[in-house]
């Protein structure tokens, strides 16, 4: 007799995003679900990919991205964070971002293992650490400002806690974290033994003045963290859809090369190609 088919996300149902996408789509309104910017991509854009396919660079990439656009994230990690990153064994292209997510939760994440998240959160984060064996956490951020209560995440922990998800600049509330959140972080990350996964990919749309506190500005942070940030000039600004995971755990030094080694697996090809 055949085995009953068990879904291992048996609680899971289409992304909130196709459904409100279909919504919007079916009802002629426009959609504030997804990220659809609503003009076409820079012509100095296209053209550069034109280019680039006429002249043969449609090959696969390496896996773990091309060494001068790695290259191109160290200098602009360097140039706004004051951090140095290897390129070479640090930063890993990714195919989008929801694949950099999902390869970090598989990197760190074993069965029985707890992962706490701050919600509202992209609901990628759940299933990546339900297939990984782990059980999510959540703790609703603080209205009316969705700023982080501290005390109820140190609480939140335990023995079984691995990994502490974050994402500032916030989606979908706009809020931004400051620097006494990333040592208020980085103490819960020190004391518990932690990793991080930090979304950041709206890094660069903020207003009122307000810095972006990458987690890579913070020492401790930046050596227990994956950092999820968009390519300068390649994100939903320029209709353009690439991201990449920049990570320096040193405890073990192992887990940064496990990441990229998980994501050659998970996606075979990663923007851009090359020869």
């Amino acid at each position: 007799m055949t085995a009953p088919f068990v879904s291992k996300l048996p609680n899971v149902g289409t992304t909130i995003f196709t459904v409100m996408s279909k919504l919007a789509a079916d009802c002629g309104a426009i959609n504030l679900s997804q990220g659809f910017p609503d003009f076409d991509a820079p012509e100095r854009l296209r053209s550069l990919v034109t280019e680039h396919m006429i002249s043969g660079r449609n090959q696969y990439a390496p896996m773990a991205g091309v060494m001068t656009l790695r290259e191109e994230v160290a200098r602009k990690i360097e140039r706004l964070y004051a951090h140095s990153s290897d390129p070479e064994h640090c930063i890993t292209i990714t195919a989008g971002g929801t694949e950099a997510i999902f390869s970090a939760v598989h990197a760190v994440v074993r069965a029985g293992d707890e992962v706490i998240a701050l919600e509202p959160a992209y609901d990628s984060y759940e299933p990546a650490v339900t297939l990984a064996g782990g059980r999510m956490i959540r703790i609703p951020l603080r209205r009316p400002d969705f700023d982080v209560d501290w005390q109820r995440v140190a609480d939140a922990v335990t023995p079984a806690t691995r990994l502490l998800i974050v994402n500032t600049p916030h989606n979908p509330s706009g809020a931004v974290w400051t620097s006494a959140d990333l040592g208020q972080c980085a103490s819960l990350v020190e004391r518990h033994g932690l990793y991080v996964l930090s979304d950041e990919v709206y890094e660069h749309i903020l207003f009122d003045g307000r810095r972006h506190e990458s987690m890579l500005r913070h020492p401790v942070l930046a050596a227990r963290s994956f950092d999820r940030p968009y390519p300068e000039n390649v994100s939903s600004s320029y209709q353009m859809k690439s991201s990449c995971v920049v990570s320096e755990p040193v405890d073990p030094p192992c887990v940064d090369a496990y990441q990229a080694t998980l994501s050659s697996w998970d996606a075979f090809q990663r923007p851009p190609t090359d020869h």
